[in-house]
C-alpha cells in the first residue's frame, strides 16, 4: 500500500468521531486533542484540499545581517565553531561587533568598513591563537617539574607530543 488515500476521505476529527462511534476506539482512549476540537470546532474544515491562506509574509531584516552576509560570502568565514562554548564569542559575532563599531564611527564608507572589520578580526583571531600557545607551553613545563628522575624517558615523549 504505498499511497494512502486517508486523508482524503475525511478529516482527522470526522474519523476519530467514526471510530469512536463504530466502537473500534474506546471513548477512553480517545486523544487528547479531542475534546479541545470538539469543544472549540475550528472556523474552517482541516481538509487536505483547502488552499493556503493568502497571507504575505513580511522580510524580516536586521541591519547586521547584511554585513554578515557579506562576511559569510566573502569566503573568509571558513573556520569551525564550537556550538557548546557559550562563554566565548563566535568569530561571526566577533565581526559583528567589529563592524558595528565602526560603522558608528562614521569616517569610513561601507566598503572600507567591511574590509578593516574583516582585517581587525583576523588580528584579533592571530592575538587569541597566540595567546593559547603559551598555556600549552606551560603544561609541558609542568610535566616537566613534576616528574621524578626515574621517568626521564616519559618526559621526553610528552614534550615530542607537545611540540608543534
Amino acid at each position: 500500500m504505498a499511497n494512502s488515500r486517508l486523508e482524503k476521505i475525511g478529516t482527522i476529527i470526522t474519523r476519530t468521531q467514526g471510530l469512536l462511534k463504530s466502537g473500534a476506539m474506546k471513548f477512553d482512549e480517545r486523544p487528547l486533542w479531542y475534546d479541545v476540537v470538539t469543544a472549540f470546532p475550528p472556523l474552517d474544515e482541516p481538509r487536505y484540499d483547502r488552499p493556503a491562506p493568502k497571507v504575505p509574509v513580511r522580510e524580516i531584516f536586521y541591519q547586521e545581517d547584511i554585513a554578515r552576509a557579506k562576511f559569510h560570502k566573502s569566503g573568509k568565514a571558513t573556520f569551525a565553531t564550537n556550538l557548546l562554548d557559550t562563554n566565548n564569542l563566535t568569530p561571526t559575532q566577533q565581526f559583528i561587533g567589529i563592524y558595528q563599531h565602526l560603522s558608528t564611527q562614521g569616517a569610513l564608507d561601507e566598503q572600507k568598513v567591511f574590509e578593516t572589520a574583516i582585517d581587525l578580526l583576523e588580528d584579533k583571531m592571530r592575538q587569541q591563537r597566540a595567546d593559547k600557545r603559551p598555556a600549552e607551553s606551560a603544561t609541558v613545563e609542568q610535566v616537566e617539574l613534576s616528574s621524578k628522575p626515574e621517568d626521564s624517558g616519559k618526559t621526553v615523549q610528552l614534550q615530542d607530543i607537545f611540540k608543534d
